[in-house]
């Protein structure tokens, strides 16, 4: 009784002295360096599907049909994307430029209801006839459609004989406004609308204006890009097989690739949209390109991503045997570059003015390009007339948004949201001490042999209940919390789930839940079962376990995990919520600040009010 006396004036003197020592313990590394990041690595890539055998022809053939289709309808145009991909494709026609040899005819069309795009078609001087025709597919580039290499390979193929058709992308150029952002196309995600679907029907439709045009030669249309471009290049042409002659330029890799070089590779929104790797690999996209004329085309000194060394191999492994099958194994080339950086440049546009004269002209296509350099225009002079208002991804969403969420979600839908994924805790203990009457205790909680989550355990003497407690500056930050609870006799375990504290990954870190979103995990769901494990886990050794979470952010996964296992969780306080989901929209969020809260159709079906009647006990 004595001793027990002792540790309470112990403990409650030191509380009285402030939370510095708090602090230490806090912020004390349980986890080795990179574990989040290099188990990320591990179970992204592991989920990632394989090519699978194939017989024959037939097999194959039936097999890249479903393939399509599932893409298509399980990944590009879900919800409110159904809907868009059946309207006409609607372009205006506008002012024309003339050059030496060539003119450029500017126009505007309409991606989807209200959102449009300019664009430019260069045509040959004194066309006649049907012609090919190259669908020319932007990168990351500033200047968007005024940037000079495009404009040199635009020119050089009106030049000789091909129109060549070219768009502004969304946030780029023109379109270089925050609503146009593309982390901003994951705001149509939160409302069950598909992000994706803008930029593939702002490809397609590019091909419904080339095979509109009366001199193009429907049996000859391609499309080539660098970087973004190259990555339009293979979504559009492995799922569109209007196009003939394929040549992507450093623009994408596997994912299996990508989650091992994640400082290069991982790649914007629209790279790794929500589920795509649930149905194929870019490996398979290359392979659904069979056997069509394609050539693959990377950078060997590339200083950005996609570098040949390691991303070429295997999307050729997975194409070949395709090609191969189909009787096409020559139709199958890859170009390896070996000027400096990231870069579209003579050699790799002299290998498109190749392979385009082997394929579409007969081996007669002029392979050195006339300078250009006079002929290039100015943003300015290349500026296309667009509506005003004209929707960007945002104000889509807000309107999407106005008549959400539906009535009548429960449990099992929140489930099927998440992806709810169901862990147990196996913990163990790294290190125990008693400092200044609180036993401290740090801890690795292993989450089914996938994640691991640090904990802190600060117990007093005689503790009433325990309070799970983390936020979103991670649980350094949370010395005065901890300290309030202490004084008040709770038993404290501070944790950082996924992506906060000791387990965030660094910069850049929001692109690891973008490749898990597209093999089929929820970074919401994840986040909220590994609380739910600890807390069950908390209630078999102390008993009533209650959540308190920091912040907007941490305050929803709460929310979730609460709603998901209302047994495990007898209350919930939430400091600094969010009063709506509503808010990532109204607030131009990007998945960059917040991954968690852009959980695919979150707010069709639930928001923070709906959320909280399933969690029970919630204060603030």
């Amino acid at each position: 009784m004595m001793r027990r006396t002792a540790l309470l004036l112990i403990a409650a003197s030191a509380l009285a002295h402030g939370a510095d020592w708090l602090e230490t313990q806090l912020a004390r590394p349980v986890l080795a360096p990179r574990q989040t990041t290099i188990e990320s690595q591990v179970y992204f890539a592991s989920l990632v599907p394989a090519m699978p055998p194939i017989a024959d022809r037939a097999q194959w053939e039936s097999y890249a049909s479903q393939l399509r289709e599932n893409i298509l309808t399980g990944v590009v145009f879900r919800g409110e994307g159904a809907r868009w991909r059946n309207l006409p494709t609607k372009a205006v026609w506008l002012d024309t430029l003339t050059g030496r040899g060539y003119r450029i005819r500017k126009f505007r069309y309409e991606a989807v209801p209200g959102m449009w795009l300019g664009g430019l078609l260069y045509e040959p001087e004194g066309l006649s006839g049907r012609v090919p025709a190259v669908i020319n597919l932007n990168g990351h580039e500033g200047d968007g459609i005024a940037n000079s290499y495009i404009q040199e390979r635009c020119i050089h193929l009106a030049r000789n004989g091909v129109i060549a058709i070219n768009y502004e992308w969304f946030g780029k150029g023109q379109m270089s406004q925050p609503g146009f952002q593309h982390d901003r196309m994951n705001q149509l995600d939160l409302v069950g609308a598909s992000g994706l679907a803008p930029f593939f029907l702002a490809m397609q439709r590019l091909v419904d204006i080339a095979v509109a045009h009366p001199n193009v030669d429907a049996a000859r249309i391609a499309a080539t890009g660098l970087s973004g471009g190259g990555w339009h290049t293979i979504l559009l042409s492995s799922l569109d097989t209007r196009i003939k002659l394929i040549m992507p330029v450093a623009g994408y890799s596997s994912f299996v690739t990508r989650a091992q070089f994640p400082d290069m590779d991982l790649g914007d929104s629209e790279q790794t949209p929500n589920d795509l790797a649930r149905f194929a690999d870019y490996t398979h996209l290359t392979a659904l390109l069979a056997p069509r004329p394609a050539q693959l085309t990377h950078n060997a000194l590339d200083n950005c991503c996609f570098r040949a060394d390691y991303a070429l191999s295997p999307l050729l492994v997975a194409a070949k045997p395709i090609y191969a099958l189909l009787g096409a194994a020559d139709r199958l080339r890859y170009h390896v570059n070996f000027d400096n950086g990231h870069n579209y440049g003579l050699d790799n546009r002299q290998a498109l003015y190749r392979f385009l004269g082997e394929h579409f002209f007969g081996g007669k296509f002029a392979i050195e390009e006339v300078p250009a350099a006079e002929d290039l225009r100015t943003p300015a002079q290349l500026r296309i007339p667009l509506p005003e208002p004209n929707e960007t991804f945002q104000t889509l969403a807000l309107k999407l948004s106005a008549a959400l969420p539906v009535a009548g979600a429960g449990r099992a839908d929140l489930k099927a949201i998440t992806r709810w994924p169901e862990y147990q805790v196996q913990a163990s203990q790294r290190s125990q001490e008693v400092a200044d009457g609180v036993r401290i205790t740090h801890w690795r909680l292993a989450m089914n042999g996938t994640w691991t989550v640090p904990a802190v355990e600060f117990e007093p003497v005689g503790p009433v209940d325990t309070v799970v407690l983390f936020g979103d500056a991670g649980r350094a930050a949370l010395s005065g919390e901890v300290h309030t609870l202490l004084r008040g006799k709770h038993r404290v375990v501070a944790i950082d789930p996924y992506y906060f504290g000791e387990s965030a990954m660094g910069s850049r870190d929001w692109l690891f839940a973008l490749l898990g979103a597209t093999v089929g995990e929820r970074v919401l769901g994840i986040e909220a079962s590994q609380v739910t494990a600890v807390a069950r886990w908390l209630r078999t050794r102390h008993g009533t376990v209650r959540v308190s979470a920091q912040g907007p952010r941490t305050s929803v996964i709460a929310l979730v995990a609460a709603a998901m296992e209302p047994g495990a969780i007898s209350a919930v306080t939430l400091a600094r919520p969010m009063r709506s989901l509503r808010e990532v929209i109204e607030k131009n969020v990007s998945v960059s600040d917040a991954p968690e809260l852009f959980c695919y159709g979150l707010l069709q079906k639930f928001d923070i009010e709906t959320l909280k009647a399933l969690a029970g006990k919630v204060s603030e």
